[in-house]
């Protein structure tokens, strides 16, 4: 267990120290340490946590506590592994749940880049929740070089190692969304404020985080609407990839067609054909053939259809 006072800065002290403290505390824990010690915190939870890997953001309101959880999807473009952690919260301290280290690395995150002139519980969840998106608007510029260099790939026609890139930062974009969606909802649920656990000067913290996470998920659907344009412009190209294909067999086959009939023509082998035996017969034959190639690709390039 590691436990923290909410001072100018977080600082570290023992769970005694908690007790009786001029000041809101910040605690981690493991799920078996909650399960041990929950009752030591007396925070009136009538919805209990879950155990076990957390699935989704959310906040939930009990009648002398809030209970929640916040969840980052795994993302296979960004290589982010899947991360949470739990919590529960009154007007005394914060107990943040987690077997990953997730939090104590935000935790750590925020003792060393963060001094407050206004600590409080407020303060602390919006630091924390902004430690925990940090990383997302680099990760979405990255996202939208990579498209920018998919488009120049399709424009030049290398189409075969777009699709499956295209189909992975999709998936990405559409779980953030999601992410987003549910942050947007525990960040309004921290700023009704029902229980009355935060000072109401303070409450702009969540209005802010809020904000920012509008932001982000307006970044999300613009690039989801460019994937879509990509995927467009991918289907366009190979149109004109099969048609280019079709025009050059269509070019094929009508400048093979005359030399099939004339094959079919002269392989009928009747008795009484003059040309059969006609010594010049053969060297004609291939001489009238030629000319019906040549003179065939010059009127295809004329009309431009070579």
């Amino acid at each position: 267990m590691n436990c923290y006072l909410i001072r100018e800065t977080l600082c570290p002290c023992q769970v005694s120290e908690m007790d009786g403290a001029d000041c809101q505390y910040a605690a981690v824990l493991t799920w078996k340490e909650w399960e041990e010690s929950s009752e030591r915190f007396d925070m009136g939870i009538d919805m209990e946590m879950e155990p076990g890997p957390v699935r989704e953001t959310k906040a939930v309101v009990n009648i002398d506590s809030l209970t929640g959880s916040f969840h980052r999807p795994q993302l296979v473009y960004g290589h982010s592994a899947e991360r949470g952690f739990s919590f529960a919260l009154d007007e005394k301290g914060i107990v943040l749940v987690d077997d990953t280290g997730y939090v104590m690395s935000l935790i750590e995150r925020i003792r060393a880049t963060k001094k407050w002139r206004l600590p409080g519980m407020e303060r602390f969840l919006y630091d924390l929740l902004e430690c925990a998106i940090s990383d997302d608007l680099t990760l979405l510029e990255e996202m939208e070089h990579r498209l920018n260099a998919m488009e120049e790939a399709i424009s030049t026609g290398e189409l075969e190692t777009a699709p499956p890139q295209l189909n992975e930062i999709r998936g990405d974009l559409l779980d953030l969304r999601i992410h987003y969606e549910q942050l947007i909802d525990l960040s309004q649920e921290l700023e009704e404020n029902e229980n009355g656990f935060f000072r109401e000067e303070t409450l702009r913290y969540f209005h802010m985080f809020t904000e920012r996470v509008i932001r982000l998920q307006s970044l999300v659907s613009g690039q989801k609407e460019y994937v879509m344009q990509l995927r467009d412009l991918i289907q366009s190209a190979i149109d004109v990839r099969q048609n280019r294909i079709m025009a050059l067999l269509t070019v094929i086959t009508s400048i093979f067609l005359p030399l099939t009939l004339i094959a079919g023509w002269y392989g009928m082998n009747f008795r009484y054909m003059p040309e059969l035996e006609w010594v010049w017969g053969y060297p004609a034959v291939i001489v009238i053939s030629i000319a019906i190639v040549v003179l065939s690709l010059i009127w295809f390039k004329k009309k431009k259809w070579l």
